[in-house]
């Protein structure tokens, strides 16, 4: 978990510490996210007069949505004061206000308060989605931006103050905004066909206009702003292009909304700024709706308050997406539905998604050949960070995600199909060089956690090759890698590789496997494993086993959590399992021979009337159970089958005990044990108070009813 007191700075896509907490920022991120325009410093690392929330990863928690899971809360006249951390003219503060409310903050710079306020809101805030099983309400932080009117340099101090309404800071973003850009040569400016740059009439004829003048060229848009009241269609061969994010600003909660396009469009260096105060799913209230076209790219681009950013269907072949950020949607940030090839998304960022800010979604045909590519992704607050559900040959490279909330894993590759027809994973799917912070999350609707980094056969078995490569996964609160059939069908996860991962601070495990399938791991170091290293208890019970073969270079990560009955807690450690459970039941067991089908299994099935023998005449004959940890045995049952056709006998039977398999020591020395019919036909063996052992062997020198051991249940006990 997070260390209060650090200072953690998001820039160019690292994730550094500047402050005493060196742990919480890997030196690995560097590698990892967008190239950033500015740099984020966190509200709990400044000097502040207000309260510290948190850490808090509880669903419906205004923590458990912070970046860090942290933040201040600041009462009227109390304020938070950040370091500047780099040469800036602008900030952009993410904060929340109570429902239902609206403020504002007063800005000072190295003392000095400056006439302009920044305004907060609740207004896009708070977001009901009852018809999403697990959802609570959520989306509690929005992010408002002001030009300083001045230029700061590192070291000095930016302090935001509350006025009459409380507010609660998350993150600071410090950034140096350069000066507007001229209008290119040749191009149609929208003011000369009428908009209007004070945002008081509408302006949407005019870029209707300009658009259709300016076919094969560019469209300027001015810095000013500039209202729309329904979407743009019919775009086409045209460039869109604005003086740059901070200053030419359209108001529309619906942009491009087109089936088709020919294609050819290119969207730049502006902003879009919606009035989405809900999430209609059946409304397109999204910066683009459809389809670009081929060979199109949006780049440099703000956009904020939308449904979704950018919702694509139909051909946008080869489109390039890069260089944007997407702030406060009420559902996704980005999503490929179905159809998109060779598509490209990289170096953006997302904040604060109502739902998966990366999604591609194999609806109707299969999105192939794209990329989701050096992006950083912080605080999804109902999903996950990246999502891949279905689609042939995609890869994910060189994200940095961090702070997912409920039903939400960092990355997932899933064959979660939501709806008909889809495609599911076929082909590769790559997913090399991401880094994963504070990402998995408790999912209500399975009430148990969610890994950081999930392969997912929801609906269907996965059959692609899916390789996940140089990962680094850090202070994830419950699982690093997980394997699993969401939909409770145990379809298999099979054909994947996992190598070269560094995992430090996992709350439970470093590998949660609930499914039967396949997976090899080969340099894979973890640190700081709050329970155990590995959960491997595939559902359903029956529905097979799941493979984890040790490729080699493999470290810290040995153990297994012994009991599938409970769910591994975080920094709980293995805990002692309910006394009264039978400890030998079902698992693995040998012996140095068997007889015909009465084999070593059989003692431990949990069926007194199946039973080992051993090869006969050939005693002393042994048989040895794998407990799966060391435990503090007190107890053992014998059984033979209640049958009365079995004829009292006695066995003379020594235990021994061994904590690594190897090396075994006596227990209790050879002596014979009664087996009665009419008493049961069992026997009990009482261990001394010193015993602990996890692997369990019986060794049967004698039988007075029959040349060989036999046992039809062994059975261990913590109790006396």
């Amino acid at each position: 978990m997070p260390t209060t007191g650090a200072v953690v700075v998001l820039a160019a896509g690292m994730l550094t510490a500047v402050g005493p907490a060196a742990h919480a920022a890997p030196a690995a991120h560097a590698a990892s996210g967008a190239s950033l325009p500015f740099t984020s410093v966190e509200a709990e690392s400044a000097t502040t007069t207000g309260t510290r929330v948190g850490p808090d990863y509880t669903q419906g928690t205004l923590a458990s949505e912070a970046s860090g899971r942290q933040a201040v809360r600041l009462s009227a006249g109390q304020r938070v004061e950040f370091t500047v951390p780099r040469a800036s003219n602008a900030l952009n503060i993410a904060s929340s206000v109570p429902d239902g409310q609206s403020g504002s903050l007063n800005v000072y710079v190295n003392g000095t308060r400056l006439a302009r306020t920044l305004p907060v809101t609740s207004r896009y805030s708070y977001i009901d989605t009852g018809w999403i099983p697990g959802a609570k309400q959520h989306h509690f932080f929005d992010d408002a931006r002001m030009l300083l009117g001045q230029d700061v340099q590192p070291g000095d101090k930016v302090a935001v103050e509350a006025t009459g309404t409380q507010v609660t800071v998350d993150v600071a973003d410090f950034e140096q905004v350069p000066a507007a850009a001229a209008q290119p040569a040749g191009s149609v400016s929208v003011v000369s066909k009428g908009a209007d740059p004070g945002g008081t009439g509408d302006s949407t004829e005019a870029f209707r206009d300009a658009i259709a003048a300016a076919q094969g060229g560019t469209v300027w848009i001015p810095p000013g702003d500039y209202r729309l009241t329904s979407s743009l269609g019919g775009v086409q061969n045209v460039t869109l292009q604005g003086a740059g994010g901070w200053y030419s600003v359209l108001h529309t909660s619906r942009f491009i909304d087109q089936a088709g396009s020919s294609g050819n469009v290119r969207i730049k260096d502006f902003a879009v700024m919606g009035e989405v105060t809900e999430r209609v799913d059946s409304s397109p209230d999204n910066f683009v709706n459809g389809a670009l076209g081929p060979g199109s790219s949006v780049s440099g681009m703000w956009i904020q308050h939308m449904k979704v950013g950018m919702w694509l269907m139909g051909n946008n072949d080869h489109l390039v997406v890069e260089n944007n950020r997407v702030l406060d949607t009420t559902a996704d940030g980005i999503n490929l539905n179905g159809t998109a090839k060779g598509v490209v998304v990289r170096d953006n960022f997302l904040r604060n998604q109502g739902d998966d800010s990366l999604a591609m979604w194999s609806l109707y045909s299969p999105d192939t050949d794209s990329s989701f590519e050096n992006n950083t992704v912080s605080q999804p607050n109902l999903a996950n960070g990246i999502a891949v559900y279905g689609g042939t040959d995609i890869s994910v490279k060189n994200n940095l995600v961090s702070d997912t909330n409920a039903l939400g894993s960092g990355i997932a590759i899933s064959n979660q199909k939501f709806l008909d027809p889809f495609s599911p994973l076929a082909g590769t799917i790559t997913v090399d060089g991401n880094t994963l912070v504070r990402t998995g999350a408790m999912n209500p609707n399975w009430n148990h956690p969610m890994g950081a980094l999930r392969v997912d056969s929801y609906d269907s078995a996965i059959n692609a090759s899916v390789d996940i490569t140089h990962t680094t996964i850090s202070d994830s609160p419950y699982s690093a890698f997980e394997f699993v059939s969401g939909g409770g069908h145990g379809y298999p996860v099979k054909n994947v590789d996992v190598t070269g991962a560094t995992v430090r601070n996992t709350g439970t495990v470093v590998v949660q496997a609930e499914t039967q399938g396949a997976a090899a791991f080969s340099d894979v170091t973890a640190t700081q494993s709050g329970a155990a290293g590995v959960y491997n208890c595939p559902y359903p019970a029956d529905s097979g086993s799941f493979a984890l073969t040790d490729g080699g270079g493999n470290s810290g990560w040995s153990s297994t959590w012994s009991d599938c009955s409970t769910w591994p807690q975080p920094g709980q450690g293995d805990p002692d399992p309910d006394p009264n459970r039978d400890l030998a039941r079902g698992r693995p067991a040998s012996a140095t021979g068997s007889q015909d089908v009465y084999t070593p299994g059989k003692a431990v099935d949990g069926d007194a009337n199946s039973y080992w023998e051993s090869t006969n005449n050939a005693f002393p004959q042994s048989w040895t159970v794998d407990l799966g940890s060391s435990y503090a045995v007190r107890r053992l049952v014998l059984k033979l089958p209640p049958s009365s056709a079995w004829g009292a006998r006695t066995q003379t039977v020594s235990v021994l005990g061994s904590v690594d398999g190897s090396a075994y020591s006596t227990v209790v020395g050879a002596r014979g044990y009664r087996f009665d019919p009419a008493t049961g036909n069992t026997a009990t063996v009482s261990l001394p108070g010193t015993t602990r052992l996890r692997h369990l062997r019986l060794t049967v020198s004698a039988n007075t009813g029959w040349p060989a051991g036999q046992f039809g249940e062994v059975e261990a006990y913590l109790t006396p």
